[in-house]
């Protein structure tokens, strides 16, 4: 693809906004077709030499990596506080993530293992091979540790990665990039490449040379990349969407649920896929519930990401920001928190009431600090509204009867579910959703088979 005539829009640098001020931190070039052409023909042959390499040198040099990064964890951090606008204690978690999957997936290298199968007349073994070049394209609302997802364990594995970040928040990736270069791992194997979704995103999609792509975005532009790789049977790992429920049964701790609540899909300004925004309350407890939820919300202290006592920060942007409002029109019961009214893309905490089970707020996904409650009868009731949605990521069941939790935790179909907690994403379990959340899974134990091809090996034994 190029920039044609009846694309003239397309930039050639991108603008790196301060989400909190919406001031401008800096300038990044954006990569064209021609420089992804050349980067995947750099990270072809650095890849060659990487997979001939032992298994033991390449999880030395990415425990150098990880150190690297766990030296200028702050400096990462602060940086994913101004491009991100993070919370300064997400983005130290999130730097501290980085680190701790390379170290991971580091072990993963000397342990990638094929299998002895039995077989008449001979042996039969599987050998797990790098499949090459993978391209990652990461999202803006946590630039730092999902670019980390797919790049770890396709190096660890033995392939070449070109990573290429948001529009929004290229500059940690870019960091990354260089710590990896003093790291000692070998030019051109891991490359970063700022751009356009339009323009280097879709070279990297439809390149021969790149087989897999590594997706987390928004289901629309998911679609479109998966069916661009089926043109060349290419793999592709996506993580889409999500609108998450957060059932609540009436023998549950209510006290401890409504407390847990509000972070549940306020944290990151509720831009994360797995943000418990749809929460599912027994009617016999709904009233009271509300009651405790109101303070808690009110609680949650919101603005400057860089003050240690912030909980949420602002949004990416102010076409995020117009897309949260347009869910939230003036009129609409609820509850509300505070936010700050001067420069930068601020909107409040805020919980709806009172709507339909298939208002547009209730089953699409928001992206931003915006949650709804809605009442529910029984269990059969709770999970068909659990599941009256397109998504099936992430969940949270609240509740003090066991069987009553494996029961829900079987019905609801989410990929992420989570007991009397919000916990989603751990790097040693494994991650992705159900219907169109996505396709695959990432981390976890098996994270490095996913950027493998098996090769079965039949040796006879008869003369």
């Amino acid at each position: 693809m190029s920039n044609k005539p009846d694309q003239p829009d397309l930039p050639d640098q991108l603008d790196v906004l301060n989400p909190a001020t919406g001031e401008l931190l800096t300038t990044v070039a954006a990569a064209t077709v021609q420089e992804v052409d050349a980067a995947v023909a750099l990270a072809a042959a650095a890849q060659r030499r990487w997979a001939a390499a032992a298994p033991a040198d390449r999880a030395r040099l990415l425990r150098r990596f990880a150190a690297e990064v766990d030296a200028h964890l702050e400096e990462l951090a602060l940086l994913e506080v101004r491009e991100a606008g993070h919370t300064l204690g997400n983005a130290r978690w999130e730097a501290g993530n980085v680190r701790d999957l390379l170290d991971f997936s580091a072990g993963g290298a000397e342990r990638l293992n094929g299998r002895q199968i039995p077989v008449p007349g001979g042996l039969d073994v599987t050998i797990l091979e790098p499949l090459g070049v993978v391209g990652v394209i990461a999202p803006w609302n946590f630039p730092m540790p999902i670019a980390a997802w797919g790049t770890a364990p396709a190096l660890a594995a033995g392939n070449a990665v070109i990573l290429k970040p948001a529009e929004t928040t290229p500059l940690t990736a870019l960091r990354l990039a260089e710590l990896a270069l003093v790291a000692g791992l070998p030019e051109g194997l891991f490359q970063v490449l700022p751009g356009t979704g339009e323009v280097a995103g879709n070279a990297l999609v439809e390149h021969p040379g790149v087989a897999k792509i590594v997706f987390t975005g928004s289901t629309r532009v998911g679609k479109q990349i998966m069916a661009k790789c089926a043109q060349r049977v290419k793999r592709v790992t996506l993580e889409l969407g999500g609108k998450s429920p957060n059932i609540v049964f009436a023998d549950a701790d209510i006290e401890a649920a409504a407390a847990a609540a509000p972070m549940s899909f306020l944290d990151n300004a509720g831009q994360d896929c797995c943000a418990r925004t749809r929460i599912l309350v027994q009617r016999e407890v709904h009233d009271r519930f509300l009651e405790l939820l109101a303070p808690a919300l009110r609680e949650v202290v919101v603005g400057d990401p860089a003050d240690e006592k912030t909980q949420m920060g602002p949004l990416i942007s102010q076409v995020q920001l117009d897309r949260v409002r347009a869910y939230v029109p003036d009129g609409l019961d609820g509850i509300r928190g505070t936010a700050p009214t001067g420069p930068g893309f601020w909107f409040p905490p805020t919980v709806l009431t009172g709507l339909a089970p298939d208002a547009p707020a209730a089953v699409e996904e928001i992206f931003g600090p915006v949650a709804v409650v809605l009442p529910f009868e029984d269990e059969q009731d709770a999970l068909a509204l659990a599941n009256a949605t397109e998504y099936g990521l992430a969940g949270s069941i609240w509740t003090r009867d066991l069987g009553r939790a494996l029961r829900v935790s079987g019905g609801v179909a989410a990929g992420n579910l989570s007991v009397n907690s919000h916990s989603s994403v751990r790097y040693w379990t494994p991650f992705g959703g159900y219907k169109q959340s996505g396709l695959g899974r990432e981390l976890g134990p098996d994270a490095l088979t996913a950027f493998t091809e098996t090769k079965n090996v039949f040796l006879s034994t008869e003369a």
